[in-house]
């Protein structure tokens, strides 16, 4: 439904001989990456709930560029290897970037007994207005990896035709599109539980932080007890956010359903061997029929890994493509016939990049 072509010619995923295993992507992804040297600048914003978000701007020297926004993976933060590299990415392509901290991310427990979850889109909404409504004059994009690429895609779903207001464009990477089988994928092999186990240890150690807080909610010996990622959303994330149990918010959160009514171009990351995530989940179809998606699936990638190249010198391909991508749109003058209605005939047409 792209009513003008895109200026952008995706660059195919080419994975290594020694990295083509999922898992082999997936770890050389979290322990490869480098942490390049972006000036980053720290925001503590106050939220209308007594709460607060902490922003990292990564926009030194970029005065007037299109501003992107990036959402982060469960219990990273904005200053993940996967971040600076996509700030350094996008920098370099023009782009202003500025990271968004999940509440209890970003190294500061948050207030409040809420915290963060994979369908949490209030959050992003506000700060995506907030930073419209600071630079009003400038494009705005987003940017997102696994839990938060659902957040972003159920947002600009469930925003329909006014998710445009928010954004002009968006790339997601290595998404987990229906949460109940990404739950499953978890409890699947060892070293997918290990991953899983992972994740538990921090989020378990923050909900016992704010053990007293949380009382009313949930109990600290039940979360403690925990197994799975499955187990903790059903004894933790679904009743202090006020689902009735982790099916409750699998399937009131997955943003996989929302996907035909997304209205803006959007780049879609996602590897057939992502452990996080089992092939016949991965939403093609809805690809396909929705035509401001621009899939890039490969075979081989695992879940947020996409090296290249040999060990000792690695490429980080999902970086740069992202950056390229929303630099092609953002910095791409709208043709006049873009504030017409898209045209759900016309043919989704990416002409070579320039």
């Amino acid at each position: 439904m792209l009513s003008r072509a895109l200026p952008f010619t995706p660059r195919p995923f080419s994975p290594p001989l020694w990295a083509r295993n999922p898992h082999v992507q997936t770890l050389a992804g979290k322990f490869l990456r480098p942490r390049p040297p972006v000036p980053l600048r720290r925001e503590q914003w106050e939220t209308p709930d007594g709460d607060f978000i902490l922003m990292d701007f990564a926009d030194e020297g970029m005065e007037g560029a299109p501003t992107v926004l990036l959402l982060h993976g469960l219990e990273g933060s904005a200053r993940q290897p996967y971040a600076l590299l996509s700030y350094r990415a996008m920098r370099q392509h023009g782009l202003a970037p500025v990271g968004m901290n999940f509440r209890s991310c970003g190294g500061e427990p948050n207030r409040l007994a809420r915290s963060y979850h994979s369908g949490e889109t209030g959050d992003p909404r506000w700060v995506l207005e907030r930073l419209r409504a600071r630079w009003p004059d400038r494009p705005l994009g987003a940017l997102a990896f696994s839990i938060g690429g659902n957040v972003l895609m159920k947002l600009l779903g469930d925003a329909g035709e006014a998710g445009t207001e928010l954004v002009e464009a968006a790339a997601v990477v290595s998404v987990p599109f229906d949460l109940n089988h990404s739950a499953d994928a978890l409890e699947r092999g060892p070293l997918v539980r290990a991953y899983a186990r992972h994740f538990l240890r921090s989020l378990v150690g923050k909900t016992q932080a704010k053990e007293e807080l949380l009382a009313p909610l949930v109990s600290s010996d039940e979360v403690c007890q925990a197994r799975t990622i499955r187990e903790f959303d059903d004894r933790a994330t679904a009743p202090i956010h006020g689902f009735a149990g982790a099916a409750h918010y699998y399937a009131s959160c997955s943003s996989a359903p929302t996907l035909a009514a997304v209205r803006v171009p959007t780049l879609v990351l996602h590897s057939r061997d992502d452990p996080f995530l089992p092939r016949e989940a991965l939403p093609e179809r809805a690809f396909a029929l929705n035509r401001v998606f621009v899939p890039v699936i490969s075979d081989h990638g695992g879940h947020v890994g996409f090296v290249e190249g040999p060990p000792w010198a690695p490429r980080f391909w999902a970086e740069e493509e992202a950056a390229r991508f929303l630099a092609a749109i953002l910095l791409t003058p709208p043709s006049p016939s873009a504030s017409s209605p898209p045209d759900s005939s016309a043919e989704r047409r990416i002409p070579p990049h320039q």
